[in-house]
This record gives structure tokens, C-alpha cells and sequence, in this order.
């Protein structure tokens, strides 16, 4: 445990009563955060499985349909990310050296960059709905080439463009969700931030913020390429 944390025991934050001590309580944190972050690999890992496992059954419709998805936009939204786990860091060790402003400064630009992500995901969206590129059932596509293309694929035995659209709108939607929720925990540090309730000796809640932060950019790491390069 980090010394500053660890001053919080002689002053400073109070821990919660059910907790010994400020120790306790951050450890405590710490091992519930990972242990929920662990929840959230098992769930996206099994959609990888699901994508591996059928992307290696129908190569062909996973090839064709990553070719409607705009990768310069998926790279977009790789380097926003990176920015934003960079300034999630950096208002963590800001907070560690008693730096408020700094510290809002840069919690406020990785909620920006979470709203860029979600104008990206809206833009990508809206086209695919215009062009009926739903996910399932829904599938229903407005290109006369679109639907020869998908009519080829189910003649042929490679499957159906409705099966990529509903990995491609599952994987990236849970994602969405997790982004969307992560921009709310960060407006919550913000408003704590506000009040001078982190400092050097207590800076708990913007280190598991950043943990679940880290691990939502993680994953579209791992999802860009899968949905936009390798298909």
C-alpha cells in the first residue's frame, strides 16, 4: 500500500466504521475492484470466445463484414481513449502531490474524451441503421449489393451478415455502456474533487475509478482490431 494511503490512519480521511482502520478500508477497495474487474473480463471474454470460435467457422462473413465498418474511425476512438487512461493517470498522481487543479483539470479531460468516444460510436451507428445494417433479425439491409452479398454468403454455407452485425453491436454496445458508465463515476470524482476530498492522504476512489477506466480502454484495444483490421 502507498505511504500516502497509508498516512490516512494518523488523520485526514476517516474511515468507515465498518473497517479497523484506513488500511483496511483501502485494501479493502482495492481487492473489491479487482475482484469486480475480473467479473467484467470473464463476461467480454466470453464474447471473444464466441467471435473466435465463429470467425473461425464463417472467415468469408466476418471478412465481408468488418468491409462496412470505417476503421479510421475505429482508430479514432483507439487514440482518444489512450489520451483519456493518460490524463485518468495523471489526475490519480496529481491528487497523490495535493495539485487540485491539475487534478480537475485532467479528470475533465478524460470525461471529454469519453464523450468524443460516445459522438464516434453515435456517427458509426446512425450510419449502419441508415443502410439497415441491423444486428439479428432485424437484418435488413437498403444496397441492393448488400443484399446480394449477404444472399451469396447463406448460399454458399459461410453465414449470414446478421450474425457479424450482432457481434459487432453486442461487443461494442456493452462497451458503450461501460464507457457511459465509467464518465458517470468520473463526474462523481469531479464533484469530490471539487470539495478538497482527495489529497495526498487519501485518494482511494480515483484509484479504482482508474482501474475500471484502464480496463474499458483494455478491451476496445482488443476490439478495434478484431471488428475493424482483422475480419
Amino acid at each position: 500500500m502507498s505511504t500516502a494511503n497509508h498516512a490516512t490512519a494518523h488523520g485526514g480521511h476517516h474511515h468507515a466504521h465498518h473497517y479497523d482502520s484506513a488500511e483496511h478500508e483501502y485494501n479493502t477497495s482495492k481487492f473489491g475492484t479487482w475482484l469486480f474487474l475480473a467479473t467484467e473480463i470473464l463476461m467480454f471474454g466470453g464474447l471473444f470466445v464466441g467471435y473466435i470460435l465463429f470467425h473461425e467457422k464463417y472467415p468469408e462473413m466476418f471478412h465481408d463484414g468488418s468491409t462496412f465498418l470505417n476503421w479510421r474511425l475505429g482508430a479514432l476512438n483507439t487514440v482518444v481513449l489512450l489520451i483519456s487512461s493518460l490524463t485518468m493517470a495523471l489526475s490519480i498522481y496529481y491528487a497523490q502531490v495535493n495539485k487540485k487543479n491539475l487534478t480537475l483539470l485532467n479528470l475533465y479531460i478524460t470525461l471529454g474524451c469519453g464523450f468524443i468516444f460516445l459522438i464516434v460510436k453515435y456517427i458509426e451507428y446512425t450510419h449502419k441503421f441508415h443502410e439497415g445494417l441491423y444486428p439479428g433479425r432485424w437484418f435488413n439491409p437498403t444496397e441492393p449489393e448488400v443484399q446480394e452479398m449477404a444472399k451469396h454468403l447463406l448460399d454458399q454455407g459461410h453465414g449470414h451478415l446478421n450474425m457479424y452485425f450482432s457481434f459487432y453491436f453486442t461487443m461494442t454496445g456493452l462497451h458503450a455502456s461501460h464507457v457511459i458508465t465509467g464518465m458517470g463515476l468520473i463526474t462523481w470524482l469531479i464533484v469530490r474533487t471539487h470539495r478538497s476530498e482527495f489529497g495526498p492522504q487519501y485518494y482511494t476512489p480515483l484509484e479504482c475509478v482508474g482501474l475500471f477506466w484502464h480496463l474499458v480502454d483494455l478491451i476496445w484495444i482488443y476490439l478495434f482490431p478484431l471488428l475493424y483490421l482483422i475480419g
